[in-house]
């Protein structure tokens, strides 16, 4: 059965394959999608942002200082989170804050 997502959860998707260590190809036949569906979504995301720039991290370094929480400010609220929290979470609720 075809199952519809939102550009919503196909952003969280691409983010976690993104994330995770495994290839496009990898990733789909794990997580039983369609590498040609992926594409599109993919793409038609990249399309409605305009701005999104894709990086890749060329080089790993080791903190050896503790790392401060992370800390958000939007008008009176204030958010304090650990510096171990996911780029997708924090993405997820920048957008929901700032909707």
């Amino acid at each position: 059965m075809r199952k519809t997502r939102s550009l919503e959860q196909w952003r969280n998707i691409i983010e976690e394959q993104q994330a995770s260590d495994l290839t496009i190809t990898e990733f789909c036949q794990q997580h039983a999608l369609s590498k040609t569906t992926f594409y599109a979504a993919r793409s038609k995301l990249n399309e409605s942002s305009g701005s999104f720039v894709r990086a890749k991290v060329t080089q790993h370094v080791d903190v050896t200082e503790p790392q401060q929480p992370i800390t958000l400010s939007i008008n009176k609220v204030k958010v304090s989170l650990p510096p171990t929290t996911p780029a997708s979470y924090l993405g997820q609720l920048l957008r929901e804050l700032l909707a």
